[in-house]
């Protein structure tokens, strides 16, 4: 049977736009509707012969040179939930819900909630999220695009056909909706968008897609209900009254796609990477496993820092559950987990974020406040409430969907700075004048004060370069309200120090001393991070002078200043097996360097530091207390010997460093108790591939007063050596 073709006048801006797919409302065209005393249904059917309403229904008609097809009766002939069933051209029928037969899903309050910034859980309602509505399952998807003219879904399951599913625009909100039922997981889609004012199409990917293509491709992929049954309840429980301010924390940065790869160079997967990489650092002592982002991006290049999908883990190494199996394993182990987040900027590629709805939506429209001159990225509109909402909900959702532990924010300062990397006239002032983006600090401390509240435990670390003031401290006292803060002042002092031959190093010796006099201002992590390992800066070893002993007795002089100074640490893959070359994300770290002993005996160093780091109270209870920390001697520049007292309550170490490659014989310091000092490790023992020049395990104290104290040691110190005792 045929359907006829329906020949009486239509509503002609109904159907017009309707063909032209230009409808802000199809819900109030297409679908069922009550028009007089009569039931209309109507429905667009591009690849149809013939269509009916249900196997036994009524005929639709068609509309005479369209796709698009009518039927009009009486009100109890068609239920209020139908299936449309058609034949194509070939004779092959197909069935489907009607998705115009449905209303909209979104409550008003929630649509509310977005426009004030202020829905912490928004990602459960935009996007494509799994969805049932009257008992009929398939998929809402959601967008927020106020300057549309139109928005559609597009996929392979409608031949990417803009025509086929019109979103329909919930009023003043700005956000468009579909629910179309019976669209399965992992289906490829994207958004239609027409330009309000030029006409243009433009194919966008879903800012709140849950999954991406594998780039190169750009696709969004639907949602499937989440299925992973987590094993870490007892972690979760733990964290929320864990005392991270006083407990060790110390992180191992890792890039997912290059810390290990296959022999044919394929990345390992986010399970490879927990069969591999989570024994591996339980076994080095760390506390944390910090990840670059794995957030979607389409630039590899990039490492992770330009995010198009901000509630996506990248497709590089597997689905959402497989990246969640990789932090379960990864707490079951002992280990927490820290994700690089990246709130300053996203990339301008056509088919993201970029003029997403015809206009600059997510991105300030001004170049001089809306886009970023070192990264040629996009900075976005902190002052808009729904840009804020996606940022802040889209780090809850890390924190509460993958049970990440902590978030480090990318690249702070240049979002507290309205002039960051610009010259005179590149910049606008802010409303009173001056160079501090206003709105990006109120963004930042409604991110901190938000999470620290509804998730009790987790850590949020600023990579902030700048004296901005107060950036950990308590929003209500004025702060900025981070946990930690990188102490880039020390990371770059430090190196700065040490890439000097060590006959120079007398006349820099307050690169070492200068921190202390700011160091309890602020919670501070210490970094020697990734950006210290590319672009021609070399690797931390090729950073030190001299041959190849000075280089690496160097290399462990800095692992244990790193490890005893005051503050959390930070250290990238690679640096614990003395990589040799700079890191490239295309290829595995240089594990076959542990075949030789001098790159094993580093391993064995940073595994020891850190083991005892975690051991002893006075290693880090006081890492944000002065008084967890004493000079014992900073002047020795002469010498280039620092030496230095970390205590808490009545326990306390004694460190000692020695910056030239000169052997120190009966060096005298001042120690606060009578007794035997045991020298419980010496970064110049053979174990490591130094020289054994030590303290045979044990000195006794004299009872000469000295540097303040009423007792003191006399020590040989190793070259360019580091030692640490203990009074048993």
């Amino acid at each position: 049977m045929a359907s006829a073709v329906h020949q009486y006048p239509w509503p002609e801006s109904g159907l017009g736009e309707q063909l032209q797919a230009r409808r802000h409302d199809p819900l109030s065209f297409l679908g069922r509707h009550a028009e007089g005393q009569y039931c209309v249904v109507r429905a667009y059917l591009p690849h149809a012969e013939i269509a009916r309403i249900g196997e036994q229904g009524p005929w639709l008609s068609r509309v005479a040179g369209t796709d698009l097809f009518e039927w009009q009766g009486n009100t109890a002939q068609v239920p209020a939930r139908y299936r449309l069933h058609w034949a194509n051209k070939q004779g092959g029928w197909a069935s489907t819900w009607d998705p115009y037969c449905f209303p909209p899903q979104i409550p008003d309050y929630d649509l509310h909630l977005f426009n004030q910034g202020r829905h912490w859980h928004i990602y459960r309602l935009l996007g494509a999220n799994a969805w049932q509505c009257d008992g009929v399952a398939g998929t809402l998807f959601a967008v927020w695009a106020p300057n549309a003219d139109r928005v559609s879904v597009v996929g392979d399951f409608n031949g990417w056909d803009g025509r086929v599913h019109p979103m329909q625009v919930r009023g003043s909100s700005g956000v468009w909706e579909l629910f179309i039922p019976e669209t399965p997981a992992n289906e490829v889609y994207k958004y239609e968008i027409r330009n309000r004012h030029t006409g243009q199409v433009a194919l966008k990917a879903d800012p709140y897609a849950r999954r991406f293509e594998s780039p190169p491709r750009t696709a969004s992929l639907t949602s499937g209900s989440e299925t992973y049954a987590w094993q870490d309840q007892s972690w979760m429980a733990a964290r929320r009254n864990h005392d991270w301010l006083h407990a060790p924390l110390s992180v191992y940065e890792v890039h997912a796609g290059s810390w290990r790869r296959h022999p044919d160079g394929r990345e390992y997967s986010y399970r490879e990477l927990a069969e591999y990489l989570v024994p591996y650092v339980r076994d080095l002592g760390f506390t944390h496993v910090e990840l670059m982002p794995v957030m979607e991006h389409p630039f590899g290049g990039s490492w992770g820092y330009q995010v198009i999908g901000n509630y996506a883990a990248t497709s590089r190494y597997g689905s959402p559950d497989d990246f969640r199996y990789l932090v379960d394993q990864l707490h079951q182990a002992g280990l927490g987990v820290i994700l690089d987040w990246v709130p300053a900027h996203f990339p301008s590629d056509d088919h993201a974020l970029a003029q997403f709805d015809g206009s600059a939506l997510y991105e300030h429209e001004d170049p001089r406040r809306g886009k970023h001159p070192d990264w040629d990225t996009l900075i976005y509109d902190y002052g808009r409430a729904e840009v804020r909402n996606y940022l802040l909900a889209s780090a809850l959702y890390w924190l509460e969907e993958f049970h990440a532990d902590g978030l480090r924010v990318d690249a702070v300062a240049s979002m507290l700075y309205l002039d960051y990397s610009r010259k005179p006239g590149e910049w606008l002032p802010n409303s009173h004048g001056g160079r501090e983006n206003l709105e990006a600090i109120d963004f930042l401390r409604e991110l901190n004060r938000v999470v620290h509240e509804q998730h009790p435990g987790v850590v949020v670390i600023a990579e902030e370069s700048t004296a901005w003031p107060q950036v950990t401290r308590p929003t209500h006292l004025g702060g900025l309200g981070f946990s930690m803060k990188w102490n880039m002042g020390w990371m770059h002092d430090t190196l700065g120090y040490l890439r000097k031959d060590p006959i120079h190093r007398l006349y820099h010796h307050d690169k070492l001393t200068f921190g202390l006099l700011y160091n309890f201002s602020e919670n501070f992590l210490l970094p020697l991070s990734h950006d210290e390992v590319v672009h021609g800066k070399g690797s931390l070893l090729n950073k030190m002078p001299g041959d190849d002993w000075q280089r690496f007795a160097n290399l462990r002089l800095l692992m244990a200043y790193q490890w005893t100074y005051p503050g959390k640490k930070l250290l990238f893959m690679g640096g614990e097996i003395a990589q040799a070359r700079e890191w490239d994300h295309d290829r595995e770290l240089d594990w076959h360097l542990l075949q030789h002993a001098s790159h094993a005996g580093m391993q064995k160093l940073v595994a020891d530091l850190a083991q005892l780091y975690r051991k002893l109270p006075a290693l880090h209870r006081g890492d944000f207390d002065a008084g967890g920390f004493q000079w014992l001697d900073c002047h020795d520049a002469t010498q280039s010997v620092l030496s230095f007292l970390r205590c808490d309550g009545d326990e306390h170490v004694i460190v000692v460093l020695n910056f030239t490659p000169v052997p120190r014989t009966n060096y005298r310091i001042g120690v606060p108790t009578a007794g035997d000092y045991q020298e419980i490790l010496n970064t110049d023992s053979s174990f490591y591939g130094g020289s054994n020049i030590g303290n045979l395990g044990r000195r006794p104290t004299d009872a000469v007063a000295w540097m303040g104290q009423e007792q003191s040691l006399n020590l040989n110190l190793p070259p360019l050596g580091a030692v640490i005792l203990r009074n048993y």
